[in-house]
């Protein structure tokens, strides 16, 4: 993989696009993950002002630090970034009282966890409005196109998707080719939803190269031509594929008959 070339082509279409839209740059929330270090790094490339959001809800210590590290390390590198945090905690409290039913468990928590994403969202939306940015989504393939693993206008609801074309395993070679800053590289993947620890392998029952291989196969493969894991994985892959394809497809509309109009 040519991971230079791949960095300027995604730091140039950034570019573009902003100019074309008439906006001055990008919001990127920012977790302590992986996929919001490397994004907000080519946003920050572009030159174009970065606004770097920080949106904790009960999180972890270790995730908020860092994140900070992260922020930290882009303000110091590029002066067009500016970081800022924005802490959700009492919002989303206070909408998790308003709301509580014993009667919808289990479904309940689930809807939570997504309401944290939701709420992410639109303070995204809010800072990018009064900013004139545009919200950067910090997607990759296998979560937007394989198994859905994102939350319907959470994570989903964004302007631009830089890194939706790479895979997991091609974000973690960029972002030692940016240099990100070493804990968020070592961090295992987790989506920061929920109050107890719970990993993205853990929801997901494979790790990401194991669905990166299931993605590969699936179009042309059923779950019969494999044995042992790899039959497991790929039976997983194509659970959740189906299951999300609501998210992953564009939203189906209605076409009214034209003898009716």
């Amino acid at each position: 993989m040519q991971s230079e070339k791949i960095i300027q082509h995604i730091v140039q279409w950034l570019k573009d696009y902003a100019h074309n839209a008439g906006v001055k740059g990008f919001v990127v929330g920012i977790s302590g993950g992986i996929d919001s270090a490397v994004v907000s790094t080519l946003a920050a490339k572009t030159g174009l002002k970065t606004l770097a959001l920080e949106m904790p809800i009960r999180q972890k210590k270790e995730e908020v630090d860092r994140a900070w590290e992260h922020i930290e390390y882009l303000q110091k590198n590029y002066p067009n970034v500016e970081g800022l945090r924005v802490d959700l905690t009492p919002t989303f409290d206070t909408f998790e009282e308003q709301i509580k039913d014993n009667n919808a468990y289990p479904f309940q928590n689930l809807a939570l966890a997504n309401t944290r994403s939701r709420l992410r969202m639109l303070t995204l939306y809010y800072y990018g409005q009064i900013h004139s940015l545009l919200v950067a989504g910090t997607g990759n393939k296998v979560e937007d196109f394989g198994v859905g693993f994102f939350t319907k206008y959470g994570d989903g609801g964004v302007d631009i998707s830089p890194i939706a074309d790479l895979v997991k395993t091609q974000v973690y070679e960029i972002a030692r080719h940016l240099d990100i800053v070493e804990s968020i590289q070592k961090a295992i993947p987790t989506d920061g939803l929920w109050d107890e620890e719970r990993t993205d392998e853990q929801q997901m029952g494979a790790s990401y190269p194991e669905l990166e291989w299931a993605m590969e196969m699936y179009p042309n493969h059923t779950a019969k031509d494999f044995e042992g894991r790899e039959r497991e994985v790929f039976e997983i892959f194509s659970r959740l594929h189906k299951a999300t394809l609501h998210k992953i497809n564009p939203i189906p509309v209605c076409e009214i008959p034209k003898e009716f109009l």
